[in-house]
């Protein structure tokens, strides 16, 4: 939402007598390099054993009222912008089933490991209307987040979001994330998707994130300004991928 992170706490679940520790510590050292790299400090934590590793942060964090970014301030008219390539959840699962491209760990993981605090911070620059994260419920998921939200309804061209090498191969296969399955029988009646689009981009549309990039409504005047600086500053992607218009019948439309 725009906020500055100040302090957090490790929260981390793990299994000391069936794994080194070893792993334990490169764990807390990556969260640490996270937190160092957003400008924040590691102030402490809990630790439990556990059967299987779950780690997170507690995070405290400041931000000015009057600079929000909601989920709730898209407007008709805007325009939608991404930040990161879709189809992290689908090469997990491919890595699961021991079916992944090795390049394609690579190219998912440097999109895990970036942070959105540069695409924040461009955002809050060029002023914006509305941005949610992309996470758990996928792209369509959290659009839909949005324009509930924002009383309007987003539309999308399939095409022009960016999706990572090897994504439509693994939906093929069958290695979509049991959650994605989820979010799009939950959503079926709030969208309505073209006839010519593909089965298998409606899929990786659905497909559950994991560090998503931003999804960022704003005025078509400011969209070059974004883009442009997004790009300057090195964040992955900054692709204008769909609109936003008055509110319909549905919360989401998807074109080829």
């Amino acid at each position: 939402m725009g906020g500055k992170p100040l302090t957090a706490m490790n929260i981390l679940c793990y299994p000391l007598k069936s794994l080194d520790r070893d792993i334990l510590v490169e764990i807390l050292r990556g969260g640490a390099d996270k937190v160092n790299e957003a400008g924040a400090v590691i102030i402490g934590g809990h630790t439990l054993q556990d059967s299987e590793i779950k780690y997170g942060l507690s995070v405290t964090g400041i931000i000015h009222p009057d600079r929000m970014v909601t989920n709730a301030g898209a407007r008709a008219g805007d325009v939608l912008v991404l930040t990161k390539p879709l189809g992290t959840g689908l090469i997990i699962s491919a890595i699961k089933a021991n079916k992944v491209f090795g390049e394609h760990i690579s190219l998912a993981t440097k999109s895990m490991v970036s942070l959105n605090k540069t695409a924040a911070e461009v955002m809050l620059e060029v002023g914006v209307s509305a941005c949610t994260d992309i996470t758990g419920f996928g792209l369509i998921g959290h659009a839909y987040e949005l324009a509930e939200a924002s009383k309007v309804t987003l539309s999308f061209v399939a095409e022009r979001i960016p999706i990572f090498d090897g994504c439509e191969r693994y939906v093929k296969m069958g290695l979509i994330p049991g959650v994605s399955k989820l979010s799009k029988k939950y959503l079926k009646d709030a969208i309505r998707i073209d006839p010519e689009v593909r089965e298998d981009l409606v899929d990786i549309m659905f497909d559950a994130q994991t560090s998503g990039g931003l999804l960022i409504s704003l005025p078509k005047g400011k969209v070059e300004l974004l883009c442009t600086k997004l790009r300057e500053k090195g964040v992955m992607t900054a692709e204008i991928i769909g609109e936003v218009h008055k509110r319909i019948d549905v919360s989401i439309i998807v074109t080829p």
